[in-house]
């Protein structure tokens, strides 16, 4: 299944159980160079802070550390947009997982180094997205 783009990010649907999506979705991320800084349980944050139930949702802050460092170098307050957060939820008998597409930040910030690094960080995101729809 190929990603499709919505107007933040790349997504694909799987029909896997969340949590499998969720180990899925790591893995091929670090098979990609990225590692997860940050870990948001929306489902569980939305229950603990107030009371309300949510569907499975996770947030995933994913940084590649190369790339990061090359597009801090070039403009430190790129900072303020990254991680590449990726999310996996529930839907239906499946699960959605999406990346934010780098491209799109890198239109915010005019930088030509910027905007390579964010092609590059796309095209790795879009493999990590295939390979968990695969």
């Amino acid at each position: 299944m190929t990603p499709e783009q919505t107007a933040a990010g790349i997504r694909v649907k799987v029909s896997l159980p969340y949590a499998e999506a969720v180990q899925k979705t790591v893995e091929a991320l670090k098979g990609e160079g990225f590692g997860i800084l940050t870990t948001i349980d929306v489902r569980q944050t939305m229950q603990e802070k107030l009371g309300e139930e949510f569907r499975p949702y996770i947030i995933l802050g994913a940084c590649n550390p190369p790339l990061a460092h090359r597009a801090l170098s070039a403009e430190p307050e790129v900072g303020l947009l990254m991680p590449c957060n990726v999310v996996v939820y529930e839907e239906g008998d499946g699960c959605v997982v999406s990346a934010m597409d780098p491209t799109v930040v890198a239109k915010m910030v005019s930088h030509p180094e910027l905007e390579a690094v964010a092609t590059e960080a796309r095209a790795k995101l879009m493999r990590v997205l295939q390979r968990v729809a695969g």
